[in-house]
């Protein structure tokens, strides 16, 4: 059985379990009740009503977020000539060809938290799936980072490009910043995410689309937002705007 702190214990008090909160509410009751003394990451998970074991049900993609993540992102890039360096000029933390792969396949490597590949090096980075696979790590085209335009990528992903993928049961984990965020970035990131999953909604994909909503901090418990109050926030933000 799992063993919570004293701090844990105290935020996870002041949260309703059974209730479903708007989503200002929540996000204001995700930082108060964030029990480390580190800036947490703000997490958001969303269900969805798809079926991930059906090709055309899975959702996926990357969104840039309008205030970033807050965190630092290590970028590698499997590229060589022209394109390695304009990779190094955007700020990639390592850029490498065979010598990459290598490192990769021979080392375990992994040291990086977003991979980016040009088309010709693909054949080569397409033997490291089982490595890169498993841990969201393989490139590609779909999400942005199998492209020729390596320094475009890099920089947007340096920025706050996060890749999102429903997991095995219709989840989507995405970080969409820190507990230091205004509440008003937190939840200007939070309805571009939501924002993104509805234009990705498959075309196959029947009854309720957005089954459930839940905002957390790395530490701290799980606040649940109601669905069905999302355009709340969405009109509270437009009027102060």
């Amino acid at each position: 059985m799992v063993q919570h702190g004293k701090k844990y214990r105290e935020s996870i008090g002041k949260v309703d379990r059974e209730a479903q909160y708007g989503l200002a509410e929540g996000v204001d009751l995700v930082k108060t009740t964030a029990p480390a003394k580190f800036d947490e990451t703000v997490e958001l998970a969303v269900r969805l009503g798809v079926d991930p074991r059906k090709a055309d049900q899975i959702v996926r993609g990357t969104l840039s977020l309008p205030f970033g993540t807050g965190r630092t992102v290590r970028v590698a890039v499997f590229a060589a000539g022209e394109q390695a360096a304009e990779a190094r000029a955007a700020g990639a933390d390592v850029v490498g060809a065979d010598d990459l792969v290598a490192r990769v396949s021979g080392e375990g490597f992994l040291d990086f938290d977003v991979a980016i590949a040009t088309p010709d090096l693909m054949g080569k980075v397409g033997t490291l799936g089982r490595v890169l696979g498993p841990r969201g790590l393989m490139p590609n085209p779909k999400t942005g980072t199998v492209t020729t335009d390596v320094g475009r990528a890099v920089a947007e992903f340096k920025a706050g490009r996060v890749e999102y993928r429903t997991d095995k049961v219709g989840n989507v984990h995405l970080p969409v910043g820190k507990v230091s965020f205004a509440n008003e970035q937190l939840l200007g990131n939070i309805g571009a995410v939501l924002d993104e999953l509805q234009r990705a909604k498959p075309a196959s994909a029947k009854g309720r689309y957005v089954r459930t909503i839940t905002v957390s901090s790395t530490m701290g418990p799980g606040v649940r937002i109601d669905p069905a109050r999302i355009h709340e926030t969405e009109e509270e933000l437009a009027a102060t705007a």
